[in-house]
């Protein structure tokens, strides 16, 4: 919309309120903060979604992969035949052994449910959900036959374990006796502690060389199961499928999404809704700039007729006032991204400030899963709340600005 000289310089006039119009501009006022929080709202919302769903996907799959062929009874036959095969496949980044069993862990009295896994050595020295992780011991101490394992930090809090100290592991799969089959327990050190950031994982995590855990369990040289990792986590069905005839007989392949479908439907569910319900607060916002906008016609009406006598078209009225409703959107949206970018760069100082003040713990993370309050701005996303915004504001105007332009100035100054 281009405006002329005299356009933009009345324009200008109606933004800056005179004597007796002060209302009108304090009406726009509210309009502007209506959008800067709506807009604001959004972005740090949308912005911590996605950074939780994209903070959960990494992780997750960082330890459990994009796809795991996991043996009917937890044991996988030939699995060397399957890793070799997966690794061939069109699209698999990688396919490593892995073993998984939930068992109890005890240490200074305590006894807690654990999920202790056996990995490859390189696995465990080069995951990146590990690698940086460490916040006490050293991975490299976890060896195949050192009698050393790794686990969570919130598991260490709660058994009062720490690097150096002892927990014992307790399989029911034991020996057998004339009384029944007793437990085995095994002795292990703790070598190293770990927080990935999620809390069920840093709690329950008990991480073992491969082989130690074959020992432990009683396997013999079989896995439980094959971690697989693709190039494209979204086709991660079709890119595994050759495998199908080769494990139907041995066990079932499950994805990322299949593991978490109900974890992952609900963040999109909720990112959907709130989406919806912040844009209701934009489109208060656009209906409190049609209500400044209507109300300064109303006050306009005399110069409207004054112009449109001295030769001003309907056209240009029609622009003026689509300017100034405009204009009043678009600082909104300037303020509320600022707004929303400071919030996002200082989110974890914010809720660590309002816990001081209110006592109250608002980012648990037995109920958050992650131990900190994630981001990730999508550009593409604030495009699209920037475009709903400018377009609600733009219907907005379109009623007040062409009352202006419908002005008849014959009837306005008639009694002048």
């Amino acid at each position: 919309m281009i405006l002329n000289a005299y356009e933009k310089m009345i324009a200008k006039r109606y933004l800056v309120p005179i004597k007796g119009e002060r209302f009108i501009f304090v009406v726009a006022g509210f309009s502007v903060g209506a959008v800067a929080l709506g807009v604001a709202a959004l972005i740090i919302v949308m912005s911590v979604m996605n950074g939780f769903r994209a903070e959960l996907f990494d992780k997750i799959v960082g330890l459990n992969g994009h796809a795991i062929i996991q043996g009917y009874d937890g044991r996988l036959a030939n699995w060397e035949q399957v890793v070799e095969a997966a690794r061939k496949t069109p699209g698999v980044r990688s396919a490593t052994p892995l073993i998984e069993q939930p068992l109890m862990a005890s240490a200074n009295g305590r006894v807690e449910g654990v999920l202790v896994r056996g990995n490859t050595l390189k696995d465990i020295r080069e995951n990146p959900v590990l690698n940086g992780k460490v916040v006490s011991g050293d991975l490299r101490n976890i060896t195949p036959g050192s009698g050393r394992v790794a686990i969570g930090a919130r598991l260490a809090e709660t058994l009062g374990a720490f690097p150096g100290s002892e927990i014992s592991l307790i399989s029911p799969e034991g020996r057998s006796t004339p009384v029944g089959t007793v437990p085995r327990i095994v002795t292990y050190t703790v070598g190293a502690i770990f927080e990935v950031g999620i809390f069920e994982y840093d709690k329950a995590f008990v991480i073992m060389p491969m082989q130690d855990a074959q020992t432990l369990l009683m396997l013999g040289d079989q896995v439980g199961m094959v971690e697989v990792q693709v190039d494209d986590p979204d086709r991660v069905g079709p890119t595994l499928a050759p495998l199908q005839p080769l494990v139907q007989s041995k066990g079932i392949i499950v994805d990322w999404r299949q593991m978490n479908s109900a974890l992952f439907e609900a963040l999109e569910v909720e990112r959907i809704a709130m989406f919806v319900v912040l844009c209701i607060i934009i489109l208060v916002a656009a209906f409190n700039i049609a209500s400044s906008l209507i109300m300064l016609v109303r006050a306009k009406t005399r110069d409207i007729a004054i112009l449109r006598t001295m030769g001003a078209s309907r056209r240009s009225m029609l622009k003026i006032f689509m300017t100034v409703g405009l204009t009043i959107g678009l600082i909104g949206i300037a303020i509320g991204a600022l707004i929303g970018a400071i919030f996002l760069f200082f989110r974890q100082g914010v809720v660590d400030f309002i816990q001081l003040i209110t006592g109250q713990n608002l980012w648990d993370p037995s109920v958050r899963f992650l131990t900190e309050l994630p981001s990730r701005t999508d550009p593409f996303e604030v495009a699209a709340i920037v475009t709903v915004t400018l377009v609600l504001t733009y219907v907005a105007t379109l009623f007040p600005a062409r009352n202006a332009a419908n002005t008849d100035p014959v009837q306005v100054l008639r009694y002048e």
